[in-house]
């Protein structure tokens, strides 16, 4: 693994919540500020002249990583903005009474509520559908799911790793489907870039198509993307309308889709730019390996965690469904107590909730935490429980 000092996470404390808010390591993080004391050294030539082309000169970069091309996608802030881009612009266009967005009910808090918001506005209904726990094959899983579609069925919307379960959904059959359908895929993908290699984004069929970079891939805070399959990307609209609408900005040659929505005015664009450091820094580090250690300390996480509550794990214990993150049942307990006790008495980061009744708590490995994280986390629940 990584060592710690790379990284600017509080040496004290163990840090198993890479999944709500990723680390940045240090040369990573320098890179950043470098950007943000060029733009405060020259405002006018930075943000007047020079910032188009460097989005597109970092989104060139970055496409490789995807399997796109600069054009085909566009920096947003995080999944949840660029999953609002979406649902925004198909509560206006596409979206009328009655119509049905199909869903999991393993989906994200915020964009639950958006598109409930979208529904309220339009008439259509969101339709989650209770995915049967333990999940068994991905076939099976697809088949659930699809036979809920009904001709009312206009939008697909599923994450590709869920927060809360950390399930990794077998979306590529069904996005294929929905396209064979004229249903329009939408996939939240924020846990997805630098936990999942190679992510193909094309090959995956999904119309829409969002992750961060701030997450598993070590960038700033506040740096994800949005790809449009080509058939939308003339026509779907940013949120702010600004300089870049309709057409991009006058005297730069970018297409449609990244110029609409990357002309927004001022900002400060420097996380954005870091994308290709983040990336460069993970390369440099030989970072398959380095996942593939946080892999196996998932898989230990998971037995340990079956072998202490005797509790029947989400999923199979394979990476056909798990990656860095693995959610493990709890037995009966106050969630936030135990979140509490966690980090007052042991230091430990990491997140413990309720999901459908049931208390659960999610680790998340990155490439600097190590077996004596996990053997630390499993000796402080024991103690907790006990006591």
């Amino acid at each position: 693994m990584l060592s710690r000092d790379l990284f600017l996470i509080d040496p004290d404390v163990v840090f198993l919540n890479n999944g709500s808010f990723g680390a940045c390591p240090r040369p990573v993080f320098e890179e950043y500020q470098r950007w943000q004391l060029e733009l405060e050294r020259q405002p006018v030539e930075f943000l007047g002249r020079r910032i188009m082309g460097l989005l597109k000169d970092a989104r060139e970069k970055v496409a490789p990583s995807l399997n796109l091309t600069a054009d085909d996608f566009v920096f947003v802030m995080n999944t949840t903005e660029a999953m609002n881009v979406v649902a925004r612009w198909l509560m206006l266009n596409h979206l009328k009474p009655g119509d049905e967005i199909l869903t999991s009910d393993h989906e994200y808090g915020a964009t639950n509520n958006m598109w409930r918001f979208a529904c309220q506005y339009t008439g259509a209904v969101y339709k989650p559908i209770t995915v049967t726990l333990p999940v068994t094959t991905p076939q099976d899983f697809v088949e659930e799911i699809w036979a809920q579609v009904t001709p009312r069925t206009k939008i697909l919307f599923l994450s590709h790793i869920t927060s809360a379960t950390a399930l990794v959904f077998p979306i590529q059959e069904l996005c294929r489907w929905a396209r064979a359908a004229g249903i329009i895929s939408v996939i939240d993908g924020a846990h997805v870039p630098g936990q999942l290699s190679p992510l193909d984004v094309p090959s995956l069929g999904a119309d829409f198509y969002s992750g961060n970079f701030h997450k598993w891939v070590c960038s700033p805070k506040g740096s994800a993307f949005l790809y449009a399959h080509p058939t939308y990307q003339a026509a779907i609209e940013p949120i702010l309308i600004s300089h870049g609408w309709p057409n991009g900005l006058p005297g730069h040659e970018d297409a449609v889709f990244p110029g609409r929505h990357q002309g927004q005015g001022t900002g400060d664009f420097a996380a954005y730019l870091t994308v290709p450091s983040a990336i460069e820094f993970q390369r440099q580090h030989n970072w398959d390996s380095l996942r593939a250690d946080c892999y196996h300390l998932r898989s230990m996480a998971y037995e340990q965690m079956q072998a202490w509550t005797e509790l029947p794990g989400l999923s199979p214990n394979s990476d056909t469904w798990l990656a860095q993150m693995v959610t493990a049942p709890l037995p009966p307990c106050d969630v936030a107590e135990v979140k509490t006790r966690l980090y007052d008495e042991y230091k430990i980061e990491m997140p413990v909730y309720e999901f459908k009744g049931q208390p659960y708590l999610r680790f998340s490995f990155q490439a600097f935490n190590t077996e004596a994280d996990l053997n630390t986390a499993i000796h402080a629940l024991r103690h907790i429980f006990a006591r």
